[in-house]
């Protein structure tokens, strides 16, 4: 089912979604090799036109029916013909069941194997149809609607199965770890795991109070109440997590640390779970890490424009230091995950320090730290040097020797990848000096530093408006708006005569998928590389105020500008920007 390029091109014209002259240009310019991708991946990464817009003409031309599945409840019985995690997987949505076949609606048409695989479940014809994404996720969220009603009522039987506990029972290894083994409370565990995952949570929150105990999830960088579980389920729960860790499990007046990985759908998930004891009992952490690393991509984490040609002339460098900086929950790992991605190569040696491994990434030698027995960053990265690695990525620089070191093997030939906590990518740089690096050392190694944080997405029901004389006013006192407009118009993202009167922005809107109006995550960034001018800078002991005003000179977008140019793009809002920037 090949679509003609021709046809396609009539169609996206005669129906006014991009012009005749445009469309010919790209071609033009693909043919003297000025873009790689085609015309139509072309329109839809420059915003011409969507990808439900591209497979809707795909439908019109190849005379397949293309259905919309917003808003229409499946029977239950038809969605479930194919599993959650195939449907998930493909992409492809059993919704309509004939006599002799069953209709399903797919991103792709042509994925012929998933096609026949559904075949050979249900023993019946199989009629593809063409869908959009939005579909595709409303769809998905009919699953997890059903197992969330599944997940309350097996919690609640096995509530009621559980043996009467309170939260500080004193009891000791051998009692506890046959709780913890106790088939109810084996499923209650497993079950919040499971919730957990569906929900696309980062981490889970299990708090003892007075008479219940909370469990929590953080979803898109928020916490959420999940359920409120009984008091006295709270001793069995702990302890099964404990086991799972392998922890301690008659130890509740010291905190502990430990992980433990599941397998669901096929997907490899770990936890790394934290425990601390409170005044009601112990109050147990876990962080939700999906093992496999694929999938990522610098653009599709938010960086654009002059901001991913400095990561990627960074990356070009053969030695120096890519540092990224940002609070804790900013994505500053996630981001040096997906540069190790691109620069992994067969012939390169990339080697990792980290505490803890939070993605496993093939041919990537990963060393885990362990200080309780002194396996240090510092140690870990003494030793690694030794390694012949092209590539070193520190998960952080924490102190004065990590530094050091870090700084000496950028000098002596190594390409090395680490984070920093620190406000912004200007901060960067006294922050290296106030761990006793040499100025003229600092100077000499960093190739680009990144600063970021992460802002939730607007989800599909987002309500255009424009702001009025006053909040523009308002929002120029926090940003350059001029600067933000220029930028805009550089990446051909407005109209080169708009102005922000007539510059829409959006807010979030409440929908049956997206409780809050929000989906989803992106990034903010700062991209600084280390110029001649920033060089002198740091050389006479300058401000990270007056770094930073040197590289807005020199064209760094700031991680507010950027804010607001995504909330240009659609993407998120100006109340969600000043929220993560003002923290």
């Amino acid at each position: 089912m090949h679509v003609e390029g021709k046809q396609l091109k009539d169609f996206l014209v005669d129906a006014g979604l991009v012009s005749r002259a445009e469309y010919d240009d790209l071609e033009s310019r693909i043919k003297k090799g000025a873009l790689k991708e085609s015309v139509e991946k072309t329109l839809v990464s420059a915003g011409k036109i969507t990808e439900d817009d591209l497979r809707r003409a795909q439908a019109y031309v190849l005379g397949i029916p293309f259905v919309d599945l917003k808003g229409q409840k499946i029977e239950p019985a038809v969605l479930s013909l194919i599993p959650e995690p195939v449907a998930r997987k493909n992409n492809i949505i059993a919704f309509k069941k004939n006599e002799d076949s069953l209709e399903v609606a797919m991103l792709d048409v042509n994925d012929l194997a998933a096609i026949e695989f559904i075949r050979k479940k249900v023993g019946q014809k199989i009629l593809p149809r063409l869908t959009d994404a939005e579909s595709i996720k409303n769809a998905l969220l009919q699953y997890q609607k059903s197992l969330k009603a599944e997940f309350g009522d097996l919690i609640q039987k096995d509530i009621l199965a559980l043996k009467p506990m309170g939260a500080g029972s004193d009891l000791g290894e051998g009692s506890l770890k046959k709780i913890a083994e106790d088939l109810p409370v084996v499923r209650i565990v497993e079950t919040l795991l499971k919730h957990a995952i569906l929900q696309n949570a980062s981490d889970i929150h299990l708090e003892v109070s007075e008479d219940a105990m909370l469990v929590r999830y953080r979803i898109d960088g928020i916490l959420h109440d999940a359920m409120a579980l009984p008091k006295s389920a709270a001793t069995s729960i702990t302890a099964r997590i404990k086991v799972l860790a392998n922890l301690k499990l008659d130890e509740k007046r010291l905190p502990q640390d430990g992980r433990f990985n599941i397998e669901l759908n096929g997907e490899k998930v770990s936890f790394r779970v934290s425990i601390i004891p409170t005044y009601f009992g112990e109050k147990t952490v876990m962080r939700v890490l999906r093992e496999s690393v694929g999938g990522w991509s610098l653009e599709s984490m938010g960086f654009h424009g002059v901001n991913l040609e400095r990561i990627h002339e960074g990356m070009r460098r053969a030695n120096g230091m890519i540092l990224t900086t940002g609070p804790t929950g900013s994505g500053k790992t996630t981001t040096l995950y997906t540069i190790l991605e691109i620069l992994n190569t067969p012939n390169v040696n990339i080697a990792t320090i980290e505490d803890p491994i939070e993605y496993q990434m093939a041919r990537v030698n990963q060393t885990q730290v362990r200080p309780d027995i002194g396996f240090t960053f510092s140690n870990g990265l003494r030793s690694l040097v030794r390694q012949d690695p092209d590539i070193i990525m520190v998960g952080e620089i924490r102190d004065n020797e990590t530094a050091s070191l870090a700084v000496n093997a950028a000098l002596t030939g190594h390409l090395v990848l680490s984070t920093l906590h620190t406000n912004s990518a200007a901060g960067c740089v006294p922050r290296l000096i106030d761990m006793k690096i040499e100025p003229f050392l600092v100077v000499s190694t960093i190739n680009v530093v990144m600063g970021q944080r992460l802002v939730r997405k607007l989800a599909k029901s987002k309500e255009k408006y424009f702001l009025s004389k006053t909040e523009l006013e308002s929002l120029g006192k926090i940003v350059d708006l001029d600067r933000v407009m220029q930028i805009l118009k550089s990446e051909h993202i407005v109209a080169p005569d708009a102005t922000w009167e007539k510059t829409a922005f959006y807010k979030a809107v409440e929908s049956a998928d997206a409780k809050d109006g929000y989906a989803g995550r992106i990034g903010i960034h700062e991209v600084m590389t280390m110029s001649s001018a920033i060089q002198d800078l740091v050389m006479k002991g300058a401000t990270s105020q007056e770094i930073e005003t040197q590289a807005r000179k020199e064209g760094m977008i700031t991680m507010v500008e950027d804010g607001i140019f995504k909330c240009v793009e659609g993407l998120t809002t100006i109340e969600e920007v000043l929220r993560v920037v003002t923290e």
